[in-house]
């Protein structure tokens, strides 16, 4: 049977609208999709999900009609179904792993997961208090699994949260065409019906310390403040008007409104988003939204070193974005303090390097490309405001070489009842599913360090 398909927007109309871009499958295409499951005794679906969702069982569920028990079983696990249905790796993880997409297609599972959790509510669960008080502090993929899983422990669950509004990443990086913030506010609900506490404008590390928070009775401290230091080119005229980072092109659109107001972003006519990764398919394409006529993606390796979802880089080309590759950025032109180009070296393949991915290597030949905006979309390193507060305050929080918090394989630090994950202390690729995954590993190192 052929794997069943999402309907998706007009690729005209949407490149004019931050509406999702893809609906959920039918009620009969879901059962049809459902069927595909071969219910492996072994099954390698579960292995490659970095929070272990019995899939097999839910969608075992989903075949015999019962969709609220599909709703459970992936909600012992992640309380966050219709976020991760939309926004995980799927091909690289879960389907990646599917038996049948040795010679097909693998099942939809992220399409499934996604209907259940639109489809379902999260059940109340009884709670017994156990008289200790967990800080959390972060409000994403991390923080949120976290605190879902302390507060089924029964502990007080407080979540710091530095900007106005709850979601980390999930609302200020991830556009509305890719998650709907009604989707994100309801599963942010679902953990306050369960009794987790929410703070927002408190920035930990100037608002309140870790030494602050220890004083005032919490039993243990999650970090997952995420990367908040976008990494830059390094490169002249970096320091032009109109040169974004990812971060900061994003948030003025997602939490300011950009897309609706003009106060907020200067929009030009051309601009070269520099990178390969999601991120940068994520400003690309609300390049595109905010009504910016030509939009370049730039490169340095071939289309096939893409680290970027496959999907994402589909629909940026249905969109109009278009991929310059093997190029390398050299210089920022500017004029009157504004970009008004760039230079780039035209690169080739060499060998390998460490990360597997053959080097690009410089030609010696130069392009002059005319834009007026540059995003930069090269990834984020940790914010050290944590760690320099606490340093300063005697607690001296240990840090990698890249200035990422060490953690051991529970995700505790070498601060007593401190523990940390996500991208400010990562393991593996930097996504949604992989924060959740240490914010799971986390909680259940504080539960067990509780009782």
């Amino acid at each position: 049977m052929e794997r069943q398909r999402v309907t998706e927007q007009d690729r005209f109309e949407r490149r004019n609208n931050f509406d999702p871009v893809e609906s959920n499958l039918t009620a009969e295409q879901v059962k049809l999709e459902a069927s595909r499951c071969l219910n492996c005794k072994n099954p390698r679906c579960v292995q490659g999900c970095p929070v272990n969702i019995k899939i097999p069982q839910f969608i075992k569920a989903l075949k015999e009609d019962n969709i609220d028990e599909a709703g459970k079983i992936i909600r012992e696990t992640s309380m966050l179904p219709s976020v991760c249905g939309r926004v995980c790796p799927q091909e690289r993880q879960c389907e990646g792993n599917c038996v049948l997409g040795i010679k097909g297609s693998p099942v939809a599972i992220g399409a499934l997961e996604r209907y259940v959790g639109d489809n379902t509510s999260a059940e109340s669960f009884e709670i017994k208090p156990s008289g200790k008080k967990v800080a959390v502090i972060g409000s994403g993929c991390a923080g949120i699994t976290a605190a879902a899983d302390l507060r089924k422990a029964g502990h007080e669950v407080v979540v710091f949260e530095a900007l106005h509004k709850l979601g980390g990443v999930l609302r200020y990086g991830i556009p509305p065409f890719r998650l709907p913030r009604t989707v994100l506010d309801r599963e942010i609900t679902n953990l306050k019906n369960m009794g987790v506490e929410f703070r927002t404008n408190v920035v930990v590390g100037k608002s309140v310390t870790l030494k602050q928070l220890k004083e005032d009775g919490f039993d243990a401290i999650f970090i997952c403040s995420g990367a908040g230091l976008p990494k830059m080119l390094n490169i002249k005229g970096e320091n032009l008007n109109c040169v974004f980072s990812a971060n900061e092109f994003l948030t003025r659109v997602n939490l300011m409104q950009a897309g609706k107001t003009p106060t907020p972003l200067k929009i030009g006519k051309k601009v070269a988003v520099i990178g390969g990764g999601n991120v940068a398919m994520d400003a690309a394409r609300t390049a595109v939204r905010v009504g910016f006529e030509q939009v370049y993606i730039f490169y340095r390796r071939t289309e096939k070193e893409l680290p970027a979802r496959l999907e994402e880089i589909r629909h940026a080309k249905e969109e109009g974005v278009e991929f310059k590759f093997l190029h390398a950025p050299v210089e920022i032109y500017g004029k009157d303090g504004y970009v008004s180009g760039m230079k780039f070296e035209v690169m080739e393949l060499g060998e390998p390097d460490e990360s597997g991915r053959r080097k690009p290597v410089g030609t010696g030949n130069f392009v002059d490309v005319d834009v007026d905006t540059v995003i930069v979309a090269l990834g984020t390193g940790p914010n050290p405001l944590i760690q320099k507060s606490a340093n300063a305050e005697g607690l001296e929080i240990l840090t990698d070489k890249r200035g990422y918090i060490t953690v051991d394989d529970n995700r505790a630090t070498n601060l007593p009842k401190v523990f940390a994950g996500g991208d400010v202390a990562p393991v593996g690729e930097s996504n949604a599913i992989n924060a959740m995954g240490a914010g799971k590993k986390a909680a259940k190192a504080i539960n067990d360090m509780l009782g």
